[in-house]
């Protein structure tokens, strides 16, 4: 019982820190990764998914859900298909495509990820891919749309797309070492699930 407890006022805690810190973050900068910062360059577009809480946690998450999959077609596909949606995203919102509500879904994007990542099992399936794909398009979408006119896109998306796919490769390392961990899991999912409920207040 005390075992319990204590795994579930750790949990509150991280929570509460978790979601907290998401939110300050939105707070104190509310369209930081979405109004351009001069993404003129390979550079600009590399540390973009850095300025963004929901980008990062996402295909940190990514990564992670990734590494608990057995199969490896799931494991290589999902931050395949995240990075393939990205990137149709972007093009879309690039040539203007409108997308309604692009900021609830990253909100809701980080809270599904971060369920997953308590919930998957090993054997997950290739829905997986398909879901990350879809995530990824409506990230991907949110920096397209708000491109700035005077941008290079075509280095800007090849300098995101590198710093999206070291992110996923981050989240793998953690992927690796919360497979066979339920509760590491269950805790790791919970700050970033609370981290995504902070953001969908803030969005």
């Amino acid at each position: 019982m005390e075992s319990s407890q204590s795994l579930s006022s750790r949990l509150t805690t991280l929570c509460v820190v978790g979601g907290s810190l998401a939110f300050s973050l939105v707070v104190a900068e509310p369209a930081a990764a979405h109004t351009g910062l001069g993404a003129h360059s390979a550079f600009d577009g590399a540390i973009h998914p850095f300025l963004g809480v929901d980008h990062l946690m996402a295909m940190v998450a990514v990564g992670i859900l990734a590494a608990i999959a057995r199969d490896r077609r799931v494991a290589w596909l999902t931050p395949i298909g995240f990075v393939a949606g990205m990137v149709v995203g972007g093009a879309l919102g690039m040539a203007g495509v409108g997308f309604p509500g692009t900021e609830l879904v990253i909100a809701v994007s980080v809270i599904a990820l971060g369920v997953l990542i308590s919930t998957v099992r090993h054997d997950v399936g290739l829905w997986l891919p398909l879901l990350a794909a879809t995530f990824g398009a409506v990230h991907g979408h949110a920096h397209g749309a708000e491109l700035p006119v005077n941008a290079v896109p075509a280095l800007y998306v090849v300098g995101f797309v590198l710093a999206t796919g070291a992110l996923h490769f981050a989240g793998v390392g953690f992927g690796v070492a919360l497979r066979n961990r339920a509760k590491a899991r269950t805790v790791a999912a919970a700050v970033m699930s609370c981290a995504g409920v902070a953001l969908l207040i803030g969005a």
